[in-house]
């Protein structure tokens, strides 16, 4: 509650008409409470006619009880001075305007497909049967391609699109589909089969890297690696 809201209950707490007995037209009363520059007043109606009756007569009003609250509240606020010299400064920021810039030009780094062969192979330990082999060196060059459905590329393979797209780099022509492939070459046991020829399974085919590895493009979501050789039962075939 504040100064004000004190000083309007004790006005309505005090006043109730207020008016004389003499005979006016009208009549103004006036409320003043004047404080360090806070003034409040109230202008009244005119009043009616006075009664004969002097009993009717209201007494005057008491401002000074009005007005205490808003002196009081006034005693304890708080005075904020201002130095008359006071004195404020802004300094703008700097601004540089190139009229008709030249547009920034952002250069491209590429890399070489070896470069990124290097990282996939880096990321993907190639066997030492790779060395010196030619379909298998390769073969290589594409550990980390996505496998692609019918991708042919290095931009994504399936199982018999990589290794038709190897096999080409060596000017070897092979069929698209995997079952083609079988009949591609001589099939050989897998005592005499060598790395770089290919491995057969029904439905998936691949190059047999040595030992028990092989590399190929497994399945979707994979990508072309080395990996343990997983057919129970696989038909090695040797091209040209």
């Amino acid at each position: 509650m504040t100064a004000l809201d004190d000083l309007a209950i004790a006005a309505t707490g005090s006043i109730a008409v207020v008016g004389r007995k003499t005979a006016v037209a009208s009549r103004r009363a006036a409320i003043v409470a004047a404080a360090s520059g806070i003034a409040v007043s109230s202008a009244l109606p005119a009043a009616a006619a006075p009664s004969e009756n002097h009993a009717d007569a209201l007494p005057a009003v008491d401002t000074t009880a009005l007005t205490a609250p808003v002196v009081a509240a006034l005693a304890t606020s708080p005075i904020v001075e201002v130095p008359q010299d006071a004195s404020w400064d802004y300094t703008a920021p700097s601004i540089t305007i190139t009229e008709n810039p030249k547009p920034v030009v952002v250069q491209r780094t590429t890399t070489s497909s070896a470069s990124r062969s290097a990282v996939r192979v880096a990321n993907n330990p190639i066997p030492q049967s790779v060395s010196g082999n030619a379909v298998l060196e390769i073969a290589a060059r594409y550990v980390g391609v996505p496998y692609v459905h019918g991708g042919s590329s290095p931009s994504g393979f399936d199982c018999s699109g990589f290794t038709q797209y190897v096999y080409a780099q060596l000017g070897i022509s092979l069929p698209r589909t995997t079952g083609a492939q079988l009949n591609a070459g001589q099939a050989v046991s897998r005592a005499d089969a060598l790395p770089g020829d290919l491995i057969w399974s029904p439905g998936h085919v691949g190059i047999y890297a040595g030992g028990n590895l092989q590399i190929d493009a497994p399945r979707p979501g994979k990508t072309i690696q080395f990996r343990a050789i997983w057919q129970s039962n696989p038909v090695f075939v040797r091209i040209g």
